[in-house]
């Protein structure tokens, strides 16, 4: 059912990139990368660890993936999983200093090291400063198609984050977040599978920020913020972290609430507040959640 779910979502996206504007096409591409980014964060979740530093490895994979489009000559799949790479590595090395806290602390470290990053790229002029980076295109010959590969490659993620979670490893990371005592005691690495997790879910949020490069062409420091892991777990609550459709349904219905908004001026950040706010209170299982207590006999 859930497969079944996500493959509809991506087919009703690449259908609104193929017979809506331009604009419509880079509207699915944000709400897929958008989706991406609260998988990964719902991925996380699997070990009970609420994990505030997504926002930081999407940044990394971004700002390496457009570091290295504007000053080498490497191939465009490259760039993508160099990003990526660069993600992964550098989740390996926080998640063995940081899982050994848990809790608020592991989420307050999350926030430090998001933000760490962020005032970095604004300190660095190798990145550009507080101006961001600019001329971050995809191919030529990929770009009247970048739309539908974006779009494509990233179900595919989300696709792949769930056999994860269906796998024997997802068992054991979802017996670690129940109780990690009686996993230990089986002989089995808690600590180890916990960074496996992190390092498997970081990757991915690493990859779509540079998509999001190539989709937006322009970054900038505020890109990445710790706002933007507040709006993952936004996509997420709102949607239903409960079921792998959850944060796609939030991505879609926050992000075209948000890009109706913009025309609105400043009613932008009431509209999207109170979609959460309605959400929390009224549906504190998220729109898949509450979908599915109403089919129930």
């Amino acid at each position: 059912m859930d497969l079944a779910g996500i493959l509809l979502s991506a087919a009703v996206l690449l259908c609104c990139t193929a017979f809506g504007s331009g604009y419509m096409g880079n509207l699915a591409v944000w709400m897929s990368i958008a989706a991406v980014m609260a998988t990964s964060l719902r991925f996380v979740l699997l070990i009970g660890e609420l994990n505030f530093a997504t926002a930081a490895f999407f940044g990394l994979g971004a700002y390496f993936t457009g570091y290295v489009v504007t000053h080498t000559e490497l191939p465009f799949v490259v760039t993508l999983l160099l990003g990526s790479l660069l993600a992964l590595v550098i989740s390996v090395i926080f998640g063995c200093i940081t899982l050994r806290v848990r809790g608020p602390y592991f989420l307050l470290v999350g926030f430090a090291f998001t933000e760490a990053l962020r005032i970095l790229y604004t300190r660095s002029d190798a990145l550009g400063g507080n101006s961001g980076m600019v001329g971050i295109f995809p191919p030529a010959w990929l770009d009247p198609y970048f739309p539908y590969f974006a779009t494509v490659l990233c179900f595919a993620l989300i696709v792949a984050l769930l056999f994860i979670e269906r796998s024997h490893l997802g068992k054991i990371f979802v017996a670690i977040r129940d109780n990690e005592n009686v996993v230990r005691s089986v002989g089995i690495r808690v600590f180890a599978a916990k960074v496996l997790c992190f390092a498997i879910g970081s990757a991915v949020a690493g990859l779509a920020g540079a998509l999001h490069a190539y989709a937006n062409n322009v970054i900038s420091p505020l890109d990445f913020g710790f706002m933007l892991s507040i709006f993952a777990l936004a996509y997420l609550k709102v949607g239903g972290e409960d079921s792998p459709l959850g944060p796609i349904v939030g991505a879609v219905l926050l992000v075209g609430i948000a890009s109706y908004a913009q025309s609105l001026g400043g009613t932008e950040h009431i509209l999207y507040g109170l979609a959460i706010i309605v959400s929390v209170l009224f549906m504190p299982k998220g729109l898949v959640g509450q979908t599915a207590m109403v089919k129930r006999p």
